[in-house]
């Protein structure tokens, strides 16, 4: 068993399809696998953030029928959901976000940069 630990952003797209997610997930899995010369997934770990724009539900409820057959089939998943978090650009507070339009608790200005909570990306994978 190897373990590889890989960074990559699955998809920069905000409001992408969770079906579609869910094979580029697939996709970028296979590849791993096939660099490595393993044959499957045992452990993948993502992370998808609070303000993604992803429906966990959604994704989860799709996962098995996309993965039937696959090097992803029999893996366990763990799933990281980073809430949001942003920098006030006029006030320099650091706030959570609940969602994008949050303005600054302190000024109430929007102008912000958000820290996190966006992620969309495989953190790991251990390939047997």
């Amino acid at each position: 068993m190897s373990v590889y630990r890989i960074n990559c952003i699955v998809c920069k797209i905000e409001k992408m399809h969770e079906l579609s997610i869910a094979t580029s997930i697939l996709k970028t899995a296979e590849r791993e696998v096939e660099n490595s010369g393993g044959h499957a997934v045992k452990e993948i770990t993502l992370s998808v953030g609070k303000l993604a724009g992803v429906e966990i539900d959604s994704l989860k409820f799709i996962w098995g029928a996309c993965m039937k057959h696959t090097v992803l089939e029999k893996a366990e998943i763990v799933l990281l959901e980073p809430k949001g978090k942003a920098v006030c650009m006029e006030c320099g507070t650091v706030f959570a976000l609940e969602k994008l339009y949050d303005s600054c608790p302190k000024c109430g200005s929007y102008f912000k940069e958000i820290m996190s909570g966006k992620e969309l990306k495989i953190n790991k994978l251990i390939i047997m």
